[in-house]
């Protein structure tokens, strides 16, 4: 009498994202049964195994950004075979701001078996520890590096009335945090750091006190900030709104930082992007320049 033949599937397995205590019983028996374990980092899932008691033995493969596409024929190959797939990050959900999604579509349109087992999650965490509104919210996941794509990730979020989440590496932490306030005016945020470890820490508060409170500290673990929406019906002026109101004062003979002030506390920007702003249009509008003595000051350079 034949075998019956044996189903595969992909299944995307949660990991602790600090506390070991938070790995469920049923992804213990996926680890432990599982014929192969794709990996973000096989040394640390390696690791995560041998905490656990669970033998690694040869199971485990890489799956990670640069070699995701290479690997995906061979999973789904592996699962039509009959063969249990487990994969996990290195830490919460796979596919998360992780590697995975690829694996999964393809996996899924040639008709393999995919799900999950539910667990930790950084995002969800921070979320709800932070005392904002959770019942709608976005994930922005990490804002892009550099250059135009983060401008415009920053402009969305300045019109976002939604809670939004965002993951950050902590020597980035300030630069973000004096962009966000630039961006989106002050709002209500909360900043979570090193969640279910020893030394978990949410900081909770408004954008232009966290940019003071976190000038001059040093940051270890991974962040989660937790962005407060835009106040419904608030209106974020545009840089041509700013600008058109403060060539009115520069040109009647303000200098920039007091214009810069003024404008903002009437058009509710923080006073450093009304600033940038000033001292682009004071070069850039005609009659806004200091007068320029010839027995003390050179005139200005045109280069």
């Amino acid at each position: 009498m034949n075998e019956e033949k044996r189903t595969g599937q992909l299944v995307l397995v949660a990991t602790p994202i600090g506390n070991l205590g938070d790995v469920s019983d049923r992804a213990r028996a996926v680890l432990r049964s599982a014929d192969i374990i794709c990996a973000e980092d096989t040394r640390r899932t390696r690791k995560l195994l041998s905490a656990l008691a669970i033998p690694a033995g040869r199971r485990l493969v890489s799956l990670h950004s640069h070699s995701e596409v290479e690997r995906t024929p061979q999973v789904i190959a592996w699962v039509a075979e009959g063969r249990t797939v487990a994969l996990v990050s290195d830490a919460g959900v796979p596919v998360i701001s992780d590697p995975g999604q690829r694996l999964v579509r393809e996996a899924a349109r040639h008709g393999c078996q995919v799900t999950a087992v539910p667990g930790p999650s950084a995002l969800l965490t921070a979320l709800a520890v932070s005392g904002l509104p959770a019942d709608r919210f976005c994930f922005e996941g990490f804002l892009p590096r550099r250059g135009a794509e983060r401008r415009r990730c920053l402009e969305a979020l300045a019109s976002e009335q939604r809670t939004c989440v965002l993951f950050e590496a902590p020597g980035r932490l300030h630069p973000t945090l004096c962009e966000l306030l630039e961006r989106c005016g002050d709002r209500d945020i909360a900043i979570a750091r090193e969640l279910t470890k020893v030394h978990e820490e949410v900081w909770r508060g408004s954008l232009a006190r966290a940019v003071e409170a976190f000038a001059r500290r040093a940051v270890r673990g991974e962040v989660v900030i937790v962005l407060g929406g835009k106040a419904p019906g608030a209106e974020t002026p545009s840089d041509v709104e700013v600008r058109r109101a403060l060539e009115e004062r520069l040109s009647a003979g303000e200098g920039p930082r007091k214009a810069a002030e003024t404008v903002a506390d009437e058009l509710g920007v923080p006073r450093r992007r009304a600033y940038r702003i000033a001292l682009v249009a004071r070069h850039e509008t005609p009659g806004t320049l200091p007068p320029c003595h010839p027995s003390t000051s050179p005139p200005p350079s045109t280069t």
